[in-house]
């Protein structure tokens, strides 16, 4: 019997060469934007139906006020005005942006996704568009893929987008998570540069924890009469999985980046509550000289919008930190997490 399978030298030889695209050597954040909730919401108006007070508030979180948007408001809405900063900042055309990533866990429908509208909106069709579903980390998530797509050549610019309307979701008699959350959008342009710009990312999930944030109910219970589905956590689970186990993260990002503690000019963590921000300074032994990002105190915790919302802020107050590196690291929901040094620019 004869073999007619063909060699392997032979079935290549008859094979088309695919061809490859590369794109740049570097990359880089170009520019920040941002959308703050126009409501300013104090603890006061919040603590009637929790049975709480401004002082146990500001103890256990650090939070003093916290942004909401109005009704007619959607994290659509908050996007398209970080976005269009954003984009005015780097000094770009919208059509120059090739990839538009929003993370969000807002959107108001399960399909389509707020990126395709948004791009729609700002005039960045036909770029490629679609959302993350990494709540907190989503951010991270998105720095990370934004860099990928403008060196492997997918794209010369990518704008990421980070925006919440939590309060659509509050349950303002839950004392687990209602008070802690705001509304905003915060939007980075990442594109090519001369220079390494943003550092190996650090990601990944734990599963196993997946029931520590998340919704009362699924949208067939709701169907089924249960109550409106709103978010709830377990609060200790997700402090001590937040201080042990994300102080690895960031300290594997600094590792893969080259740098150590004292190299960084700002620290920008996922804002989720003070005690986590400064437990995290205090365990990576981060000197004075650093600037950490504290926008939980008058901003809530927005989840995806956190990192971009915190660093535009810091950049706005501190404009001397413009080239230095920052720490940023996102965690939550699923739970996953993610970390990068960036330059700030």
């Amino acid at each position: 019997m004869t073999d007619a399978t063909p060699t392997p030298d032979a079935s290549r030889s008859s094979r088309p060469v695919l061809a490859q695209r590369r794109g740049h050597e570097f990359t880089r954040i170009l520019a920040f934007g941002a959308a703050r909730g126009e409501i300013v919401v104090p603890n006061e108006d919040l603590i009637g139906p929790i049975d709480s007070s401004d002082e146990w508030i500001r103890q256990r979180t650090g939070i003093i006020t916290r942004m909401r948007a109005g009704e007619g408001v959607d994290a659509v809405d908050l996007a398209e005005i970080a976005a269009r900063d954003a984009i005015a900042n780097a000094g770009l055309d919208p059509a120059q942006i090739g990839v538009v990533l929003v993370s969000t866990v807002t959107n108001t429908v399960a399909t389509p996704s707020v990126a395709s509208l948004l791009a729609e909106r700002i005039g960045a069709t036909p770029a490629a568009a679609y959302d993350i579903s990494a709540a907190c980390a989503g951010y991270a998530y998105g720095i990370a893929q934004a860099d990928s797509f403008v060196k492997s050549g997918v794209a010369d610019h990518v704008l990421v987008i980070g925006a919440e309307k939590l309060s659509d979701l509050v349950d303002p008699t839950d004392r687990s998570i209602s008070f802690l959350l705001g509304d905003g959008a915060g939007a980075a342009i990442v594109g090519p540069s001369d220079f390494p710009g943003i550092g190996p990312t650090i990601w990944g999930s734990d599963g196993s924890k997946w029931d520590a944030i998340g919704m009362t109910a699924t949208y067939n219970e709701w169907a089924a009469g249960a109550p409106r589905p709103t978010m709830r956590q377990a609060g200790q689970t997700v402090f001590r999985w937040a201080v042990w186990e994300m102080v690895k993260v960031a300290r594997e990002a600094l590792e893969a980046a080259g740098v150590q503690p004292a190299d960084l000019a700002a620290f920008v963590p996922h804002q989720a509550n003070i005690r986590i921000i400064d437990e995290f300074a205090k365990q990576l032994g981060l000197p004075e000289s650093v600037t950490i990002a504290r926008d939980i105190t008058t901003m809530g915790n927005t989840s995806a919008a956190s990192i971009p919302l915190a660093t535009h802020r810091l950049l706005d107050e501190h404009p001397d930190l413009s080239g230095g590196l920052a720490l940023q690291i996102g965690f939550g929901a699923g739970l996953v997490f993610g970390a990068q040094v960036v330059v700030l620019p």
